[in-house]
C-alpha cells in the first residue's frame, strides 16, 4: 500500500505574470514574474524556473538513494538542469527537461551512465513525468538513453 511521506503545501495568487506564492511553512516566498524572454518585466521568478530547481533537487536525492543501493560513493553531485516551455500544435504547452548530471567520484563513464539511468527510475519527478515530458539526461558529459516523448 502506498504510504505518503511528505505533502507540501502552497498558496498562489496572480498566476506567472504578477503572482506570489508562499508555501505553508513561509519557507519559500516568491514573487512571479514573466520572464524578459516572453514579454514580461522579469523581476521575479516563474514556474519553469521553480520546476527546474526542484526537479534537479529531486533527482540529486534519487542519486542518493542510487549510491546507497549500489554502495558507490558520487561524490560532491551537481546538478546543471533547464526546463523549456514549448508550445504545442493545439495552441498549449509543454515542458522539456534538460538534466546534466556530475558525478565526480565515478570515473567510468559506463557506470556513471547506469547510474544515472537508475536514478531516472527512482526519481519522483522523472515519475510523474515519464511518458509526457521530453527529458534529455546526461551523466558527467555522457548521453543517457531513456525512452521519452521526442526521442
Amino acid at each position: 500500500m502506498a504510504k505518503s511521506l511528505y505533502t507540501a503545501r502552497a498558496h498562489v495568487v496572480g498566476g506567472r505574470d504578477k503572482g506570489h506564492g508562499v508555501t505553508s511553512d513561509g519557507a519559500l516566498d516568491v514573487q512571479l514574474r514573466t520572464p524578459v524572454e516572453m514579454g514580461g518585466g522579469g523581476g521575479g521568478t516563474n514556474p519553469e524556473q521553480l520546476f527546474a530547481v526542484g526537479y534537479a533537487a529531486c533527482f540529486e536525492g534519487a542519486l542518493g538513494v542510487v549510491a546507497r543501493r549500489e554502495r558507490v560513493d558520487l561524490g560532491p553531485v551537481s546538478i546543471d538542469s533547464e526546463v523549456s516551455l514549448i508550445t504545442t500544435e493545439n495552441r498549449g504547452f509543454t515542458v522539456a527537461v534538460g538534466l546534466n548530471v556530475t558525478l565526480p567520484g565515478v570515473d567510468d563513464p559506463e557506470r556513471a551512465v547506469s547510474i544515472v539511468a537508475a536514478a531516472h527510475e527512482v526519481c519522483p519527478y522523472s515519475n510523474a513525468t515519464r511518458d509526457n515530458v521530453a527529458v534529455n539526461l546526461k551523466a558527467n558529459g555522457y548521453a543517457v538513453p531513456t525512452t521519452e516523448p521526442g526521442d
